[in-house]
Parts: structure tokens; sequence; C-alpha cells
């Protein structure tokens, strides 16, 4: 019987974890994912350097294999990446409980506005799209803000 846990990150999860984001990367923007060309080797520095020191990082396991993870900073919803292999399972909704439950009265982040599976998710889970803009260097590509309030 499978069984999900969502628990705080490991050090040993760093592998498997900077493995499924990327894999997610490549099946959800494969054009934006191809065109900027990160190495393996440039995503573990990233993950290591950037996401680890400034996000609560949460995992989604199943029969402790990680298919899923979570960056929050405080009410910024920094990353929210599941296994391709796991979509639509529940957990990338699991993930936006616990993030509400630490920030019950608001939450936002940004998405690449080509990453169609992202937005018709969080807009599926309330999340309303704000602001249209350009992420930051070195990307620089369209995106949006999304906000998600409770409803009163």
């Amino acid at each position: 019987m499978s069984r999900l846990l969502v628990r705080r990150f490991l050090e040993e999860d760093f592998d498997p974890v900077t493995r499924l984001w990327r894999r997610a990367r490549e099946v959800a923007i494969p054009e934006l994912t191809a065109r900027l060309g990160y190495s393996f080797d440039m995503d573990c520095d990233f993950f290591r350097r950037h996401i680890i020191p400034a996000c609560e990082l949460w995992v989604a396991d199943q029969n402790g294999r990680p298919v899923g993870f979570l960056g929050l900073h405080n009410d910024f919803v920094n990353y929210v990446y599941v296994d391709p292999d796991f979509h639509r399972q529940g957990i990338g909704t699991a993930f936006l409980s616990l993030a509400r439950r630490g920030s019950p009265g608001h939450l936002w982040l940004y998405t690449h506005q080509a990453n169609k599976m992202a937005r018709t998710f969080y807009e599926k889970n309330g999340f309303i799209a704000e602001r249209f803009g350009i992420s930051p260097p070195p990307e620089s590509e369209p995106d949006v803000e999304y906000h998600w309030r409770p409803v009163p």
C-alpha cells in the first residue's frame, strides 16, 4: 500500500529532489528549459546556494521516495514541484494546504506565463493572477504573480 508523508527536507533528499525538480521543469516548460540549457550540475549548485538557504523546505515522501517538494518563505510560495509520474495524486494540493496552515490569511507566488500546468493548478486552488511581468535575469521570461486569500 502506498503511503504519502509530507515532512521536512533532509540532506539525503538533495539528489532525488534536485532530479525531480529538473524533470518537472522539463515536462512543464520544455521549450524554456531547453533554451536556458542549465546542466544538472548547475541545478545542484543553484539548489544548494539559493533554494536551501532561502526556503523552509518540505518533501512529499512516498514509501521513502521523495516525489515532490515545497519551498516557502513566510507567505511566499517559492517552489512547488511534483515528479511528473506523481501528478494528479493530491501532492500539490497537500503542499498548498500546508502553506495555508502556516499563512492562513494570504499566500502569493510567481510562475512563468508559459507554464500552463502550474497556472491551471493554482487557479483551480483559488489563486488569482494579479500582475503580469518579466522574471528577473537570467531568465527574463514573462511571468504571473498570483495571490490567494481566504474567501470571507
